[in-house]
């Protein structure tokens, strides 16, 4: 059984005329009909441009947004709908490590009481004491247990990222989602925080869910790739089949951007035209049709189906076909 299953994760944001009665519009759908699922130790790469709901479907598999629609099942448990001390329980097992080191921890707390703040929250008296646990936490991510009580504006980028991630292991969760938590670092300390988290996850068994936008550091971390495009599954397979043999037009384009250290001459880089389409209003049939290079009129009219063309790789495109982008 895996540790977390979703299944048609639809999460819809209410938008309203601007009228004298306020009605309301169409919603703005940010996740739509999304599902995965992610085994104890397994991480799983989210990916896609900038607006395609990859922060917002890793925040409501969380919880920490409301789910529309569909069904989130963690450690054989529904936890779509629970609340109250259910969903308190919850946060136990999962955590969240945040894209911004430093809007993410209170300026006003010193580090210790920021990491100390799950054990307060959970009523949890951790043995040898609370500040003993957090120097030991703080020792673990590469910190100076000595720095308990200063501020988050005395560190720098790469130690705040190190607070947030004691911050997430302290209660020893199964699950963290890590929202692009090294695209604000310099590339010298990405590698140091990637290191720490792949350590992490070799001593604790953990299940990440990794959203990032840097392909390279997706391709390095990930055991499976998924694709996201305007809140919509476009491929997942593993981490290998997904870069070496990629079947869907919108993952080839993303695959042809990568740098390679010895490019042959003939590589070809897809290069997509127009923008990206408003999830408010978006494409009929298939939702990438609009910048496809390959869209016929079955792709206007037809919502692909995501179908497993192979163990493990799963399209959702009327046309999948290998390409040789690397």
């Amino acid at each position: 059984m895996s540790l977390l299953e979703v299944t048609n994760l639809q999460k819809y944001f209410p938008t309203y005329e601007q009228k004298l009665l306020r009605r309301e519009s169409d919603p703005i759908k940010a996740v739509d009909r999304l599902s995965f699922t992610l085994d104890s130790g397994e991480t799983l790469g989210l990916v896609g441009e900038s607006g395609c709901g990859k922060s917002t479907a890793g925040r409501t598999v969380l919880r920490l947004l409301n789910p529309t629609g569909g069904q989130i099942v963690f450690n054989g448990q529904d936890v779509t709908n629970i609340k109250g001390e259910a969903l308190r329980k919850l946060r136990r097992e999962v955590q969240m490590v945040f894209q911004d080191p430093y809007g993410s921890l209170n300026p006003r707390h010193p580090v210790g009481a920021i990491i100390a703040a799950p054990f307060e929250i959970q009523g949890i008296k951790p043995e040898g004491g609370v500040k003993r646990t957090v120097q030991e936490l703080m020792e673990r991510v590469g910190l100076n247990p000595e720095h308990y009580n200063r501020y988050p504006h005395e560190f720098s980028g790469g130690q705040r990222q190190r607070i947030g991630v004691a911050r997430a292991i302290a209660l020893k969760p199964k699950l963290i989602v890590c929202d692009e938590p090294v695209s604000a670092l310099d590339v010298s300390i990405q590698a140091q925080v990637i290191n720490l988290l792949e350590d992490l996850q070799e001593e604790q068994n953990l299940a990440y869910v990794f959203i990032a936008h840097d392909l390279s550091v997706v391709r390095h971390i990930s055991d499976r790739v998924l694709v996201m495009y305007l809140g919509k599954m476009m491929e997942v397979a593993d981490r290998d089949t997904l870069y070496e043999r990629p079947m869907h037009p919108y993952t080839q384009a993303l695959m042809s951007a990568v740098p390679v250290p010895e490019p042959r001459r003939n590589r070809e880089r897809i290069l997509l035209t127009g923008d990206l389409p408003s999830p408010q209003n978006p494409p009929s049939g298939c939702v990438f049709r609009t910048r496809c290079p390959i869209a016929t009129e079955r792709c206007a009219a037809e919502v692909p189906l995501p179908t497993e063309l192979e163990p493990g790789h799963v399209v959702a495109c009327h046309f999948p076909k290998v390409r040789d982008v690397l």
